[in-house]
């Protein structure tokens, strides 16, 4: 048995828990794992992710740490951070459908709201990252 990586099922598990909800839908023009040209704000995207292996003496395990970033317009951060604040209630803590893998955790790990700084600079950007545990099923 090898272990396998686990990039592609925890991303697909993240975006049909986010792309699913219709809150969180209600508050994004989309959810994108690649940000179309004509993508309208505000919107969420599936960003960069690390993983690193959780193994233990009988099995494989993983540990994937996973960035969303929230874009948005709006003057200020109040928007942003609404959208992370669905985001927070839909993956923190919560359990997982992952293909292939049983699902341990899931753990917010932080947030950051910016502005960009390159002109107008008037688009807010929030970070937010996860932390997903998974172990191989046997």
């Amino acid at each position: 048995m090898t272990s396998p990586l686990p990039f592609l099922a925890v991303q697909t598990a993240l975006y049909n828990r986010l792309k699913n909800d219709v809150t969180l839908t209600s508050l994004v023009t989309g959810v994108y794992d690649f940000v179309p040209e004509t993508a309208l704000y505000p919107y969420l995207h599936l960003g960069e992710a690390i993983d690193t292996p959780d193994n233990a003496h009988d099995r494989y395990g993983g540990q994937t740490v996973a960035t969303l970033h929230v874009w948005d317009q709006y003057r200020g951060f109040k928007r942003v951070l609404q959208i992370g604040s669905r985001v927070q209630a839909l993956l923190d803590h919560q359990p997982l459908t992952i293909t292939g893998l049983a699902h341990v955790a899931t753990r917010y790990e932080f947030g950051q709201p910016l502005t960009d700084p390159e002109p107008p600079g008037d688009i807010r950007h929030l970070v937010l990252r996860y932390r997903i545990v998974t172990e191989q099923t046997p």
